[in-house]
């Protein structure tokens, strides 16, 4: 797969966590930056376009009332050139972020392998995978999907080596 035009869609929020630390940088950016190392892969960040709250409960309820509606900056609707496609997301209600969904719904994957990986603080893979095939239609997602405990996430470079 290393070999392959490929490109890293995530979403990453810094600030307070579950585990009621504040981080600079997302742990799911941590987790993309070492694929891209990895793979040389071009990276898309999905961005929401109003900013979620600092404080972590008022960003989980914030996060429940954009299921459906999360609008976001920057939208990346061709992916013809790439081959293998990456989705990075921490786990919001049992799935992906709102943003993400609104990020991959209308992009044709068609043909395109699709490699999961989501962070979180117990909830592993949750629904993800299952919610991408059924958006990403067209797409072979790989059942190798990898949950990454985001407190852990700084630490995960070698098993995202050995998962590669």
């Amino acid at each position: 797969m290393k070999d392959k035009k490929s490109i890293i869609i995530y979403f990453s929020r810094a600030d307070e966590n579950y585990s009621v630390v504040y981080i600079d940088k997302g742990n799911t950016e941590y987790v993309a930056e070492y694929v891209q190392e990895f793979t040389n892969a071009d990276m898309f960040k999905v961005e929401p376009l109003v900013p979620y709250a600092k404080d972590y409960q008022t960003c989980i309820k914030e996060a429940k009332e954009r299921i459906g509606n999360a609008p976001i900056k920057d939208s990346i609707n061709d992916i013809s050139e790439y081959e293998v496609i990456y989705i990075m997301t921490p786990i919001y209600w049992g799935t992906y972020a709102p943003e993400m969904e609104t990020a991959i719904k209308d992009i044709d994957f068609t043909g395109k392998t699709i490699r999961i990986i989501t962070t979180h603080e117990g909830s592993g893979l949750a629904n993800v995978v299952r919610d991408v095939k059924k958006i990403c239609k067209g797409a072979t997602v790989l059942d190798d999907a990898m949950a990454i405990v985001g407190s852990q996430a700084k630490d995960s470079k070698r098993k995202i080596e050995s998962w590669i």
